[in-house]
Parts: C-alpha cells; sequence; structure tokens
C-alpha cells in the first residue's frame, strides 16, 4: 500500500489519481496507523515551509516519520514543498526546523539585478541528471516536468544532489539519498513524464 501523507497542504488528490491510472493501491491519510503499514509513502506539498512543520507536528508526524523513513527504510518521495521539508531549515521565514534527512536548506531564488527572473518559477523545464538512480532509469531524453515554486533546495553533500534544472541559474530539482528521493516539480502535472517518473517510483527498491 502507498500511504500519501495528509497533513493539509498539497494536492494529494491529483497524486492518487495519477497513482490509480498506474493500477496502484493508495489512502491519503494522517493515521499513524496506515502509515506504519505502508510500504511507499509520498509527501506532497504546496505552501510554506513553517506551516507545513507546523501541521506535522501539531499531527504527531515527525516521530512516525522519522521512524519509517530512517528506521524502517522505506521509501519515500516528497513533491515540492515535500522535498523542501527534508532539509534543515528554510530562508522563507520562521523557526521551524525541517525534517533533516539531508545536510541542506531551503533558499528563495536570488537573481541579479540587471537580469531579474519572475517569482515563482513557473513552468516546463528539463533536468541534468548529475548521477544514476532507478527513479530515472530509462528517463525520455525529451523528458519536461511542471515546476512551481519560489525556493529551491541547497545541498552540502553534492552526491545527494540527484538532478538539477535552470531558471536564471542552475538549481537543484531532485535529490536522493538511500530510500529517500525528493523532486521539486510536480510529477502528477507532467503529463506522460510524471507518469513514467511516478511508474518507476512504485518500484523502487533500495
Amino acid at each position: 500500500m502507498i500511504a500519501i501523507i495528509d497533513y493539509g497542504m498539497g494536492n494529494a488528490g491529483s497524486i492518487q489519481n495519477m497513482l490509480l491510472r498506474l493500477g496502484q493501491r493508495s489512502v491519503i491519510t494522517h493515521d499513524h496507523a496506515l502509515l506504519r503499514e505502508a510500504d511507499r509513502l509520498i509527501l506532497p506539498g504546496v505552501g510554506a515551509f513553517d506551516q507545513a512543520m507546523h501541521n506535522i507536528d501539531e499531527r504527531g508526524l515527525r516521530d512516525v516519520l522519522q521512524e519509517r523513513v530512517v528506521d524502517d527504510r522505506v521509501p519515500i518521495l516528497g513533491i515540492c514543498l515535500g522535498m523542501q521539508l527534508f532539509t534543515q531549515r528554510s530562508e522563507e521565514g520562521g523557526p521551524a526546523n525541517g525534517l533533516g534527512w539531508f545536510e541542506a536548506e531551503t533558499r528563495r531564488f536570488v537573481f541579479p539585478e540587471d537580469r531579474p527572473f519572475r517569482l515563482p518559477h513557473m513552468g516546463w523545464n528539463t533536468l541534468n541528471v548529475a548521477h544514476p538512480h532507478p527513479v530515472l532509469d530509462g528517463m525520455d531524453e525529451a523528458a519536461r516536468f511542471y515546476f512551481v515554486h519560489t525556493y529551491h533546495v541547497v545541498c552540502e553533500r553534492p552526491e545527494d544532489e540527484l538532478a538539477r534544472a535552470r531558471y536564471g541559474h542552475p538549481f537543484t530539482a531532485m535529490i536522493a539519498k538511500d530510500n529517500i528521493v525528493g523532486a521539486q516539480f510536480h510529477p502528477e502535472k507532467s503529463h506522460r513524464f510524471g507518469l513514467a517518473l511516478m511508474n518507476r517510483f512504485v518500484a523502487f527498491q533500495p
């Protein structure tokens, strides 16, 4: 069973519909018992970092996620804000600590005054893959993915950066370590390319 983590932020229904197209059973839940039964986890997210962590803590999810992801090594995919929550902190404001699974932080895009780019970064973009990973195996050379974000992840360890994209300057588009994978883009909005990536995550064995 795939559990889509419900913490009150993110378009979980669209992700569930994509999984349904793949013939995969999933549940949208914050129930601790169901999360402990799942063999795959997806952490979606749209909105503010601090509010997301507040919601996660309010529902008692931090400890459950730590248990399932770090101790049990259950595969997890973080999407957009969900990926950013894997980091230690965010520049978005407020005191909230992230889940801290990566030595990384989430920063706002900054561009030179003479080359301003609109924020949020919104639209289609391609990936520059840094190293092989099962979720990217056989990826179509024409693959492009849909982004909507104002903040991006900066990793301290280059080996954690799975893929980059470019908006004004290169930025981290995917991260990966052991059983944990993050995508800054939205697979559920990325048509056949997102569907293929989600299918590979479902089959992913760390």
